[in-house]
């Protein structure tokens, strides 16, 4: 048996024994996880929230509020042409339009992976993002958010919260320094 082997046999052997993970009862706190909840902190967070009743608002929005736009994908809807490009080729993106799949009121994340996004570069590449989410989708807490995702079925999935920003460069807040330069969300579904 060589040193490596010994060494691994010794450590299998004088394994802890196996506990129950702890409960997360009590750790989720008490966020409702309403539209109105949820708003305050993605503003709060430099983002803009538009309510719509479906997905067809939105390039009205886009050009109201974002008339300087150049080059705009769309990943909710059937053309997706753009997603075999080169990720190199979507650095002249100026929005991204792309849907969500959970929103978390306490801290404004949204929950977004590879299947629906197409590109995984696409969030981080684009000048601006969008990100379109059906109302009923918004929870309180991560906690709730992760029982919902439980084991992710892509390769790729990321919370995404506001603007990216640092403070780090000379003593200042830079909005999208290393990602979208605003975040606009477009709750969809008729308000109750």
């Amino acid at each position: 048996m060589s040193s490596r082997e010994k060494i691994l046999a010794a450590v299998k052997q004088n394994q802890p024994e196996a506990s129950a993970l702890p409960a997360l009862t009590g750790l989720s706190g008490n966020m409702p996880g309403t539209l109105e909840a949820y708003r305050k902190v993605l503003e709060a967070l430099g983002g803009t929230l538009f309510e719509i009743e479906n997905e067809t608002a939105i390039p009205a929005l886009l050009a109201e509020h974002y008339p300087h736009l150049q080059r705009i994908i769309t990943a909710t809807g059937p053309e997706r042409t753009w997603i075999n490009e080169d990720p190199h080729l979507l650095e002249d993106v100026d929005m991204a339009v792309v849907p969500g799949q959970w929103g978390v009121a306490e801290n404004g994340a949204i929950w977004l992976t590879e299947q629906e996004v197409g590109a995984r570069v696409l969030p981080f590449i684009c000048q601006h993002l969008a990100i379109v989410l059906p109302r009923e989708r918004i929870l309180p807490t991560m906690h709730e958010a992760y029982d919902k995702i439980g084991a992710p079925q892509t390769g790729f999935g990321v919370f995404i919260a506001g603007p990216s920003k640092t403070a780090d460069i000379e003593q200042s807040l830079v909005l999208g320094a290393h990602g979208a330069k605003s975040l606009v969300v477009f709750i969809t579904g008729k308000s109750y």
